[in-house]
């Protein structure tokens, strides 16, 4: 499951690996859309653990990079 939170943050959930990667790829774009509009900053896609995560923009992350991060 996707669920969007106000603002550009997905907050993706999946028990299967394909039904993860397909989540994630698609809240990432949702997320570029919003990186294009704003033009500074990149995306970050936070892991916290095996089926638990979030996508979302950060000013730490330059612009057109997206960067991974495991709290898991």
């Amino acid at each position: 499951m996707i669920t969007a939170n106000t603002g550009p943050i997905s907050h993706v959930t999946a028990d299967e690996p394909q039904l993860i990667a397909e989540r994630l790829n698609a809240a990432e774009k949702l997320a570029q859309e919003h990186a294009l509009r704003e033009g500074s900053h990149g995306i970050l896609v936070t892991r916290y653990g095996p089926t638990s995560f979030t996508v979302t923009l950060s000013s730490d992350v330059p612009y057109g990079i997206t960067q991974e991060r495991d709290l898991a």
